[in-house]
């Protein structure tokens, strides 16, 4: 049975997104760079950012944890997923298992962490003659206990490859969905890691980006679940109507997943992330980067990160970066390298 209005619960965007089972958050980073340095940093003065931890947004952008060029230089993860969806920009990755990769515009990097990787994620400025704007979506799924242990992993899913559809309405207004998890319309997405909650075909995951240009109206269907959790993050544009509802930017959307709506997009156009899922349903116990069911799985990560390193850290930097003209490509922990091309 479905409500008689679908939309369930608003709530506002913070820092990060809040996120409901089986996703754990969202973090949005949104940084209008400079142009870049020889060195692939901001070409622009960093006298008063406290390096290391810089998250105060001045000027419109962030160098987080990096100290010459912006991004997360080593840490470790163990319980959970990371999905790493790059709208604009360029991130570099490396990790303890010996792979590294550049990836971005459009690409998803999905990294299943399983019983622990330390991995570095650094955004190279690229552009030495304009701004380097970057635009990503970090989406955390948490991982079931019988893959807590799994062997880490990971997947490009490259923008040449990534489904997209173009949906036209009755008034010729045009929206397009990008498909990074669960079928749309019938459109199958690629294959995420086989650990993953998302491999289960009954976990009715979707992850899915929105953009409906002005007063365009799209159609989404039921979740296939009955059980099934479904949030839109509203997050630019003008505003969206679902139902009786007029839904501004900067908002949080908890639908019902079994009725389908029709959203609406204002006069300045909206886009959108939706996720959507069965939850896990079991116990979750977060302390930073790992993500367990209990306090005991918490302590035998810490016990095993501070013993093995989760493989130790094989790069001559904590934050490495690959030549400003490396291209996009991937190197697997097995050696294997694979590109969009």
């Amino acid at each position: 049975m479905t409500s008689a209005d679908p939309v369930l619960h608003q709530f506002r965007l913070g820092s990060p997104w809040q996120a409901v089972d089986p996703f754990l958050f969202v973090a949005h980073h949104d940084d209008a760079y400079p142009q870049g340095t020889a060195d692939l940093g901001p070409d622009a003065a960093l006298t008063g950012r406290p390096l290391g931890r810089d998250f105060g947004h001045p000027s419109g952008w962030n160098m987080y944890h990096g100290q010459t060029v912006p991004g997360f230089p080593q840490h470790p993860h163990r319980g959970f997923e990371t999905v790493t969806y790059v709208r604009r920009g360029t991130v570099d990755h490396a990790d303890s298992l010996g792979a590294t990769a550049r990836y971005g515009d459009g690409d998803t990097q999905w990294l299943t962490t399983g019983r622990g990787v330390s991995h570095s994620e650094m955004f190279p400025l690229l552009h030495r003659d304009r701004p380097n704007p970057l635009d990503l979506f970090q989406i955390w799924l948490n991982l079931p206990a019988a893959s807590k242990s799994a062997d880490p992993h990971f997947a490009m899913l490259w923008n040449e490859q990534t489904p997209r559809l173009t949906r036209t309405d009755d008034a010729g207004r045009e929206s397009v969905v990008t498909v990074i998890a669960g079928a749309f319309d019938g459109v199958a997405p690629l294959a995420p890691p086989p650990e993953s909650w998302a491999a289960d075909s009954d976990a009715d995951l979707a992850i899915w980006h929105l953009d409906l240009t002005p007063d365009a109206r799209l159609p989404l269907p039921a979740a296939d679940g009955p059980d099934t959790h479904r949030v839109l993050y509203v997050y630019e544009g003008s505003d969206v109507r679902i139902g009786a509802d007029t839904i501004g930017t900067g908002t949080g959307v908890v639908l019902d997943a079994a009725a389908a709506v029709t959203l609406t997009a204002g006069a300045g156009g909206i886009r959108i992330l939706l996720l959507q899922g069965r939850p896990i349903g079991e116990p979750v116990a977060q302390h930073g980067p790992f993500v367990m069911n209990d306090e005991a799985g918490l302590v035998a990560a810490f016990d095993d990160y501070r013993r093995t390193g989760f493989g130790g850290w094989p790069w001559q930097a904590d934050g490495p970066v690959h030549p400003a003209d490396a291209g996009r490509f991937a190197r697997h922990p097995d050696g294997r390298v694979d590109s969009p091309h």
